[in-house]
């Protein structure tokens, strides 16, 4: 087919994207607003799934290395091109796979006031934290205290949680003249301290806790159907066991049923939160009159999960885009700008494709032992399975639509390279690569894991 698609975004979804395109003989570019294409797998990833952050990143360069797929990085919609101008070059499509990196605002809106005072987001810690050890990378140093408190209840909350854990640990060993470090800590820091003789109470730490405001069952922390009652205990059956797992794997703490309403302050600080207990009835949290309390503490992570960042030219519907056809996942007031992945649909289409899926298993529930990178791996495919399907439909839309001239398709390739001029971009994808991958923690502390026994052996 005659076509030239257009896919903003690099990572899972937008590689994914790319790679069905090019699969049915459209060609592709890929407008990636970083240096790398890999999306979340580089920059929120936690460092220490070393395997799977290599896999993921391995299986994207694949994607987008094919013969039909262009690569432009440090080029954002909205930055150094608007989607007006996209479509005025006689574009196919414009397809958005740009992800969620926006962090939700936190519940109470004085907490923004003391970003960097007592209080972060997890987007940008976790950028922090995956960079901390390059000082060539590495942005303004984050405070970490022992007793933090983070607000939240997925995967992601729980790596935060495992992230503070992790630092205080490494800080409290070091004083005592012992070296570790988060990627030693992947397989427990209960492990850890059992080899050293040395609990967290030895070691002066309290822990961080994590709250959430429904229940441990409703966190959503596993990929599976929950459309039938059988499959929804099943699921809930799998979420309980990944918590208590983490917890009892990295010692930190858990509340459910509660919620922040309010924030302390003293000095110019965010000190503490007030929270209220809740309560689930049909589905939805309700709050609970007159149980409100305070809960000190030196640190708060928000945790509450992530959005579609605004873009010119680009019309929202609440936290995201705002959609046309909600079947092909047509952005409104565009004929031919659709959206896939985290960018609109989030895991309502994901669970969507899992009810039609054979890869729900039943090992989780079984053998499960915290290996982390096996959810997101899960977490992965189910996006790859949910944007395969949304590309399918955009695919037979373009095939009722006229085919591009050669003079239309050699116009759009020529704005195309000057893009990737403009970017200092010569086409050597791998070699780009290359030179713009941080320095690796593993690298700099000479760890060969090649030989390193897994999560699940040490089990």
């Amino acid at each position: 087919m005659r076509h030239f698609v257009i896919v903003i975004g690099g990572g899972v979804a937008g590689a994914e994207a790319a790679h069905q395109f090019a699969q049915r003989g459209i060609r592709v570019a890929v407008l990636e607003q970083n240096a790398l294409p890999y999306g979340k797998i580089e920059y929120g990833l936690p460092k220490w799934h070393v395997k799977l952050r290599n896999k993921e990143e391995a299986a994207i360069d694949q994607k987008l290395t094919h013969p039909l797929v262009q690569y432009v990085p440090c080029t954002k919609l909205g930055r150094e091109v608007r989607l007006p101008e996209l479509l005025s070059w006689g574009v196919s499509a414009v397809v958005l796979a740009n992800g969620a990196w926006r962090d939700r605002p936190f519940p109470v809106p004085e907490a923004e006031e003391y970003i960097g005072r007592g209080f972060y987001y997890q987007n940008p810690f976790m950028l922090w934290f995956n960079t901390m050890h390059d000082p060539e990378a590495c942005p303004e140093p984050y405070e970490i205290a022992d007793g933090a408190v983070v607000i939240g209840g997925g995967l992601a909350s729980i790596d935060v949680a495992k992230a503070l854990m992790m630092l205080t640990v490494e800080e409290a060993l070091r004083r005592r003249g012992i070296q570790s470090n988060v990627i030693e800590m992947e397989h427990g820091i209960d492990r850890l301290l059992h080899t050293h003789g040395l609990t967290l109470h030895e070691l002066g730490i309290q822990g961080c806790t994590l709250y959430y405001r429904r229940r441990a069952i409703d966190m959503p922390l596993t990929p599976m159907p929950t459309d039938t009652p059988e499959r929804l205990a099943r699921a809930q059956q799998v979420r309980l066991k990944v918590l208590q797992t983490a917890m009892a794997r990295y010692l930190f703490n858990f509340q459910e049923l509660r919620r922040p309403v309010g924030i302390l302050t003293e000095g110019g600080r965010m000190v503490g939160l007030v929270l209220q207990q809740t309560r689930v009835e049909d589905g939805q949290v309700v709050p609970v009159e007159g149980s409100e309390y305070e809960v000190r503490t030196p640190l708060v992570i928000s945790s509450i999960g992530s959005i579609p960042e605004p873009l010119p030219d680009i019309p929202m519907r609440g936290e995201v885009y705002a959609l046309e056809d909600t079947q092909l996942c047509r952005i409104a007031g565009y004929e031919n700008v659709f959206a896939v992945g985290n960018a609109v649909t989030g895991r309502g289409n994901i669970q969507e494709s899992l009810r039609h899926s054979r890869q729900v298993s039943q090992r989780i529930l079984s053998d499960y032992i915290g290996c982390d990178a096996e959810l997101y791996e899960r977490w992965n495919r189910a996006q790859e399975a949910a944007v395969a399907e949304e590309v399918e439909r955009i695919a037979q839309q373009l095939t009722r639509l006229p085919q591009r001239t050669a003079e239309q398709m050699d116009t759009i390739a020529a704005h195309i390279a000057a893009l990737q001029h403009r970017a200092g971009y010569d086409g050597d994808y791998h070699g780009w690569i290359r030179r713009h991958l941080p320095k690796r923690l593993e690298e700099l502390l000479s760890l060969d894991l090649s030989a390193e026994e897994s999560p699940e052996s040490a089990a």
